[in-house]
């Protein structure tokens, strides 16, 4: 698994830090279209680990904002009548571009948020199939005939419907993969002939920066289809509000997810809002598969994924057993610079991050919890941390924690766990670990989320499927095909 488990001679990297971190200062510009602007007045990005200045960006306003719609709006035409072909080239070509600077992007990713290098590049190779992906779903997107003589009121004609593009969709997205989320919403949104508002998350805008720049540099691109503005709450706000726009497609949390509901007016919106993902350990299960890919869950990108396995209820007769075979796991795991190769876990995005989640342990220990391991901050990094002895209406069980902290909970029967599993506002991913087949199909039926994996953790993605939640999850779904859909508009036509 990566070797990022400790060994013997763990203390020396295989990497040469000073080689892959950079000096320079990564300068992000405004994309209105296919013009490329710079202002001013910047701020800049700092590296979570190093503190280093990793990035400058513009800071743009509710003008600039206004001017990026109203570019787009007016590209909806050419985007519209661009042979599906070239926009399948266009996505092909740049692709092409992300795979041959990998390791430009993936160094751009660790600057950024500080995701240990190795994870970067896995992101970027994620981005460039996601891609790849939406080229090939391009290719099924078709309509139907329908029988219009089915019915005695009717008669016989010929009647399809066809999709055919929204016009401008805004994509506004988050830190945690600030560039696979960013092309699982750009790429279906372009490939489908619409234009696009990006506002990328404000941690990581030079990897966003970058992307653009392969798509609007691309000699198959679409001239001002995809614009890029930088900012906060001013920028996201007139984005969502404005009635040019047909469709919000946003990743973040369900704050933000409610302000964007009660600003966007009539118009498609597709909100991915975290979750709070949990795993029952059945006593048929394989135990010491489960506690290997139970520490890779909770601890990958320092439980910064919506999809993080936040909770794990253990079946009481091997509750001892499985807490032993987890703690033993998370102890391999290596912490410190996302620039090591060897990393596993890296800093949490800020500093604000580290202390909310130092809080919420030390309120759980308060409370009565106990920590099996971690439940400190060492140069910087919160270490993986595993509690047990919690109650449900504890922070670290009942919110979505962001931070690289799991939760061991003893059951006494299948029942129980599944009412404790379903016990949150959240639904995006659940999972079992059993060789009951009995189990499973009830699991499948009983597990009130979006989606459900039968003997692996509840952080497992593919990019090519479905991908969303139920209650405070969110609204659609992601993959390209999906969101080809979210991306689209039916036409019925009926010729007499």
């Amino acid at each position: 698994m990566f070797g990022f488990f400790k060994s013997k001679d763990s203390s020396e990297s295989i990497v040469d830090i000073e080689e892959v971190k950079p000096n320079t200062i990564n300068r992000a510009d405004i994309f209105f279209g296919s013009t490329q602007e710079d202002r001013d007045e910047r701020i800049d990005i700092y590296n979570p680990y190093t503190k280093e200045i990793a990035t400058s960006v513009p800071i743009c306003n509710k003008e600039d904002t206004l001017r990026a719609l109203n570019i787009a709006k007016e590209a909806t035409r050419e985007a519209k009548l661009t042979p599906l072909s070239q926009r399948i080239v266009w996505l092909e070509d740049v692709a092409k571009y992300i795979e041959n600077n990998l390791e430009e992007f993936a160094m751009t990713l660790t600057k950024e948020v500080a995701k240990p290098i190795t994870f970067s590049r896995v992101e970027v190779q994620r981005a460039i199939e996601t891609i790849k992906i939406t080229t090939y779903e391009l290719a099924n997107i078709h309509g139907e005939t329908i029988p219009t003589d089915i019915t005695p009121s009717g008669k016989k004609t010929v009647a399809f419907f066809q999709r055919e593009p929204v016009g401008v969709v805004v994509c506004i997205t988050p830190f945690n993969f600030p560039l696979n989320l960013v092309v699982h919403k750009i790429a279906p949104a372009l490939g489908m002939g619409n234009t696009v508002v990006l506002k990328p998350t404000p941690e990581a805008p030079m990897i966003s920066y970058l992307l653009a720049k392969a798509f609007i540099d691309s000699p198959y691109a679409i001239k001002d289809a995809l614009s890029v503005v930088y900012g906060d709450a001013e920028v996201g706000s007139t984005l969502v509000s404005s009635d040019i726009p047909r469709v919000i497609s946003f990743t973040g949390s369900v704050p933000v997810g409610k302000i964007i509901t009660s600003q966007a007016g009539i118009k498609k919106i597709s909100l991915e809002l975290g979750g709070n993902a949990g795993t029952y350990i059945e006593s048929s299960g394989d135990l010491e598969l489960a506690s290997k890919r139970c520490a890779y869950g909770a601890f990958i990108n320092s439980g910064q994924v919506c999809i993080s396995l936040q909770r794990i209820y253990v079946d009481s007769d091997i509750y001892d057993e499985f807490s032993q075979l987890l703690a033993n796991e998370t102890s391999k795991l290596i912490s410190g610079s996302p620039f090591d190769d060897n990393t596993f876990i890296g800093p949490l995005i800020n500093d604000e991050s580290n202390e909310r989640a130092l809080e919420w342990v030390e309120s759980a220990i308060n409370e009565g919890a106990e920590v099996i391991s971690g439940a400190k901050i060492e140069d910087g990094i919160f270490l993986p941390t595993v509690m047990k002895n919690v109650t449900d209406d504890m922070n670290i069980v009942c919110q979505e924690v962001f931070a690289p902290i799991v939760s061991l909970i003893k059951v006494d029967s299948y029942d129980e766990a599944m009412s404790k599993i379903n016990n949150t506002e959240y639904g995006l991913q659940f999972s079992i670990f059993t060789n009951n087949l009995k189990l499973t199909q009830r699991f499948i039926e009983d597990a009130q989320s979006g989606g459900v994996v039968i003997n692996d953790i509840p952080t497992l993605r593919f990019d090519v499927q479905p991908y969303g939640g139920t209650k405070l999850s969110g609204i659609g779904r992601e993959g390209p095909k999906w969101a080809l859909e979210e991306f689209s508009e039916i036409k019925s036509i009926v010729i007499c």
